[in-house]
């Protein structure tokens, strides 16, 4: 079990520390190998993806991965910032399919924004295509138009084989939960999401017939997720999409610190991370909730390593260690007990039955 370390910037490195904690309980004879990517990477090496880290990243069987960005690295030119070095780590392990699964502790109900009986027993899988759409499109770039105006451009693209895999793994994964799948996108208005949808119901009717599929634009989306989130099981998106509405997701569970994810290439390598960023404001003062970091790692025991036991172990430590009352700051109400960020993890590694 080889896996590569990149804590990254901000809190990463805070977050990083609690979850190979975790996984140095389970597996102590997992060789873990860090390295670094980010900000970390441009101050070490003058790149956000050094040479080094991606050939330990592609060598490796699973990456996990803190987070990327600082404020103070904005001057620097758009390719040398943090946030290229994510891209490009996703684009060049073939990182396509992106899993956010959004779920409500039962302790947490209160914590969430929305009233309890609206989000309680939430549990919904986000599946975002990653290395496509207009994050990747070409031609890209801010330019002098012909009138003599600075004018910025992006390109939202889509192949139908980039569509047909990230449509193959979305309902799969529906196949494993209540075979429901909604698929979101902007058909009236964008052709690159017209073309998605034929192939989506394509796809559906020709490979996987025993599941629903259903179409929602994404404004409609995103306001049904707050409306009536329950309705949902499994959504299938694009990139842009994918990435806001996960983060709107991650606020029905209480915190964004609380949503693990998994980006997987066709095999299950997969590389681990949460959803949320680099928090530079908190970076230092251990106040950071690593609950998403290590939820991360159990899906890294599920979908790479296909130790559901040890995944459902380290599920099951978080849910005990929410039931004693313990709360990093993000997730804390008036009844519970404040602890910092390395006394949850520590609370979870108590809480691990083995």
């Amino acid at each position: 079990m080889k896996i590569a370390v990149l804590p990254g910037d901000g809190i990463g490195p805070e977050i990083i520390e609690q979850a190979v904690k975790i996984i140095s309980k389970l597996s102590p004879n997992a060789k873990l190998n860090f390295s670094p990517i980010g900000g970390a990477g441009y101050d070490s090496f003058g790149k956000p993806l050094p040479d080094e880290t991606l050939k330990l990243a592609k060598e490796s069987d699973a990456v996990l991965l803190g987070a990327v960005g600082d404020w103070k690295y904005d001057q620097l030119p758009r390719e040398l910032r943090p946030e290229r070095g994510l891209l490009k780590i996703r684009q060049e392990l073939n990182l396509f399919a992106n899993l956010r699964p959004a779920i409500l502790f039962p302790e947490l109900a209160n914590a969430s924004t929305l009233k309890p009986e609206i989000v309680s027993g939430l549990d919904i899988l986000i599946v975002r295509e990653l290395t496509g759409d207009i994050y990747f499109g070409q031609p890209r770039g801010i330019e002098e138009n012909q009138d003599g105006d600075r004018e910025g451009f992006n390109t939202m693209r889509y192949s139908v084989p980039e569509i047909e895999r990230i449509a193959h793994s979305a309902f799969q994964l529906a196949q494993l939960r209540s075979k429901k799948v909604c698929s979101v996108d902007k058909a009236n208005v964008l052709e690159t999401t017209e073309l998605w949808r034929e192939v989506m119901i394509s796809i559906g009717k020709n490979h996987y017939p025993d599941v629903e599929l259903s179409h929602m634009y994404v404004d409609n989306a995103a306001m049904q997720l707050i409306r009536n989130p329950k309705q949902f099981d499994v959504m299938v998106t694009g990139n842009i999409f994918g990435d806001i509405l996960s983060d709107e997701a991650s606020m029905l569970t209480g915190s964004i610190g609380m949503l693990p994810s998994a980006s997987l290439d066709q095999n299950n390598k997969g590389m681990y991370e949460p959803s949320h960023g680099s928090a530079p404001d908190i970076a230092g003062k251990n106040i950071a909730n690593p609950l998403a970091t290590i939820l991360s790692v159990a899906m890294m025991y599920r979908y790479t390593f296909k130790l559901s036991g040890y995944a459902e172990m380290i599920e099951n430590a978080v849910k005990l260690t929410l039931k004693q009352n313990l709360r990093t700051k993000d997730i804390l109400d008036e009844n519970a007990i404040e602890v910092t960020c390395s006394e949850m993890g520590e609370a979870v590694l108590r809480n691990l039955n083995i």
